[in-house]
């Protein structure tokens, strides 16, 4: 099976893993080392080394990054190991490699040993001294979430000090959230025992999982190892279908934030909750609100999936406030999510430009998606993006359009297929991709069909979260002239995954798990990979996310941009630099005289603000001022459906009836294309 997509959509995180034959115990749990895990652990190595896109050899160097990356994984906010306890970690960073070829990994286990000795140790602090504790919230102090760049505590004493700041945060966010004393006592006991009984409940599986996916990861960040647990999640997600809210979550130090939400899902279609809003409750139906702060992903997970139906509130801090924001309540009723159903859908905005009417046609594309045992079948019908794109485009052409906006925003990849195939829509053939495998060896894919389905104007409509097959179609039709690419840099994943059944390996198949592995990298006709950097507009929107916080960008062991040698391929007519030239000072023009475009620019800015904002006050004074400025601006930004009005009040043309600043902005970029002369 192959993987062409981003890895933000996993559902899961891997939790907490481990190795080898030992037995040993703390006050609550005892792990046994399966032998099973060493031999396991030394096949990933083996596959890894041979097949993995790198060919690295696992040696000290690597050893190294998977020390780090282990310890991260079980404590990456640096709040239960000490400074000595990483000290003494320091006799593994050359180790590994050699442990684990000698099938030991007795090393993950000790190392956790350690963390599950502070866990303890942090918990009981919290519960015997904090939990009940009536702060003074008159000081001016402030409380620095994230806490990458921070030292590792000296000592016990400077961990209570951080602790005791954590604690206080939480106690006057529940403050301002209206409960007393008594109440917010009893918050945080039950939030810190349910935090306890979940740490419970790790098993040895779960240590060497973890384990071995910074192993797995030290190649590069979609290769990944996923225990039997974890890899049952994995096919569950594959088979694309499961019943929920229709968004993708990951664990963020306490919080689980969301990814990505889904086209058609209750999520999207709520319209009151989006990418990087930060879950703090779950309650089912008129329930009780559970305060989520600090548990597992998979523990969250499992209370806001549901049956079809049903209906389950969320309590959670909106992107645009940040975590010094309030929380804000919504509800949503569960449905069956099939993500093959998530199929492209097409309408047609009717805009007058200067006297001059225009049909404006729109495709949004949530995924590159096709019916393969269908196809494998010989079924000549079978469902596929092209297909459907291509019934759009010839109806809406019987409509009479005028331009196209093809939008792949938040389309995180799927089948490499339908990315060659579509691109052949809009062009009459020649070279699409470039393919190179870990032998070195590059393959270029092409579109042979000669027959263009549609021949108008184009604007391709991206942003950060594009990936792979996006990155494929969209850094193709800007390679050929033959369209506009408008929005914010793509992913920038450019590589190719695949997934090993390790059951093939191992006598006990219930202990053997699945590795996805990076086999191949993907490379523009121009010789220009797409990984890392993606696919740059040739209008650049204005953006909140820092490529350095998301994307591809942001993982340390992402493969690196390089280029090879360009492919033959011949530039179409449609575009060139005078048309760009143009579209561009159009775009800058607007900039300056366009009130909406202006107002975008400006929450824009605010909301990149408070994605960098991570020191929250513990002053209660400042932090309510702070809560009632965030709450207004939520209030202003999140109205679902509001018809904007010109300077006289009365409604403005169609193509301005939207809060979706990017599509407005993608149509009327379009409409420019449309009456500027190519010459």
């Amino acid at each position: 099976m192959i993987v062409c997509m981003s890895k933000r959509w996993l559902l899961i995180v891997l939790v907490l893993a481990g190795s080898h034959g030992l037995v040993f115990g703390s006050t609550d749990s005892v792990f046994q080392i399966k032998p099973v895990f060493g031999k396991q652990a030394n096949l990933v190595v083996s596959i890894l080394e041979k097949s993995h896109y790198r060919r690295l050899p696992f040696n000290d160097s690597l050893s190294s990054v998977v020390l780090d990356s282990y310890i991260s994984s079980l404590d990456n906010s640096k709040l239960y190991f000490l400074k000595s306890d990483i000290q003494s970690f320091e006799k593994y960073r050359k180790q590994l490699d050699d442990l684990t070829r000698a099938e030991r990994v007795d090393p993950a286990f000790d190392i956790y040993k350690v963390f599950q000795k502070r866990f303890d140790e942090r918990m009981d602090y919290v519960l015997k001294n904090l939990v009940g504790k009536a702060f003074d919230f008159t000081i001016d102090e402030y409380y620095e979430t994230n806490r990458d760049d921070e030292p590792w505590p000296a000592d016990e004493k400077e961990m209570n000090e951080v602790w005791t700041q954590i604690i206080k945060n939480q106690a006057l966010s529940l403050k301002l959230a209206g409960k007393n004393q008594e109440e917010i006592t009893e918050a945080l006991t039950t939030r810190y025992e349910r935090f306890i009984k979940s740490m419970k409940q790790t098993t040895a599986d779960d240590i060497f999982g973890s384990y071995l996916n910074a192993i797995a990861e030290a190649y590069d960040p979609h290769t990944n190892y996923f225990s039997p647990r974890t890899a049952d999640v994995f096919k569950q997600n594959m088979a694309q279908s499961f019943e929920g809210i229709g968004a993708r979550l990951q664990a963020e130090s306490d919080y689980t934030k969301i990814v990505e939400i889904l086209p058609g899902g209750p999520a999207e279609k709520s319209k009151l909750i989006h990418a990087n809003d930060r879950i703090v409750g779950v309650a089912q139906g008129d329930g009780e609100m559970v305060d989520v702060i600090g548990w597992r992903l998979d523990e969250v997970v499992k209370l806001i999936k549901g049956p079809k139906g049903t209906r389950v509130r969320l309590s959670i801090l909106p992107a645009e406030t940040g975590v010094t924001g309030p929380p804000v309540v919504i509800s949503l009723i569960r449905d069956k999510i099939k993500l093959e159903d998530l199929t492209a859908k097409k309408k047609v905005v009717e805009y007058t430009r200067d006297g001059k009417s225009m049909k404006l046609g729109v495709i949004t594309l949530p995924s590159f998606y096709m019916d393969w045992e269908a196809y494998q079948k010989g079924d000549q019908d079978y469902n596929s993006t092209s297909s459907d794109v291509k019934k759009h485009l010839k109806a809406m052409q019987t409509e009479g359009i005028d331009g196209l906006v093809l939008d792949l925003r938040n389309n995180g990849g799927g089948s490499l297929k339908e990315a060659i195939d579509l691109t052949g829509l809009f062009i009459k053939n020649g070279p699409v991709v470039q393919v190179k495998n870990s032998a070195k060896r590059t393959e270029v894919l092409s579109d042979d069909d000669q027959s263009i389905v549609y021949s108008g104007p184009l604007v391709v409509l991206i942003n950060r979260f594009s990936a792979s097959a996006s990155e494929i179609f969209a850094g193709a039709i800007q390679d050929y002239n033959r369209g506009i690419v408008v929005g914010e840099s793509s992913y920038g994943k450019g590589t190719v995954q695949t997934m090993v059944e390790l059951d093939r390996y191992i006598q006990d198949k219930d202990q053997a798990g699945s590795l996805k592995l990076t086999i191949q990298k993907f490379y523009r006709v121009t010789g220009s990979s797409t990984q890392h950097k993606g696919v740059i507009p040739d209008i650049q929107l204005p953006t909140a996310l820092d490529p350095e916080q998301f994307g591809e960008s942001a993982s340390p062991g992402a493969l690196p941009w390089d280029e090879i040698r360009s492919t033959l391929y011949q530039k179409t007519p449609y575009v060139n630099s005078k048309v760009l030239a143009q579209l561009n000072k159009s775009y800058q023009e607007r900039l300056k005289s366009d009130p909406f475009l202006s107002d975008f620019v400006s929450q824009t800015q605010e909301v990149r603000k408070n994605f960098n904002q991570t020191k929250v006050s513990l002053n209660e004074e400042i932090r309510r001022k702070e809560m009632d400025e965030a709450e207004r601006k939520v209030s202003t930004t999140r109205q679902p459906g509001n018809i904007q009005l010109d300077k006289e009040g009365k409604p403005v043309s169609n193509v301005l009836e939207t809060k979706d600043e990017y599509l407005r902005e993608g149509l009327l970029v379009l409409s420019d294309l449309i009456t500027t002369k190519i010459g």
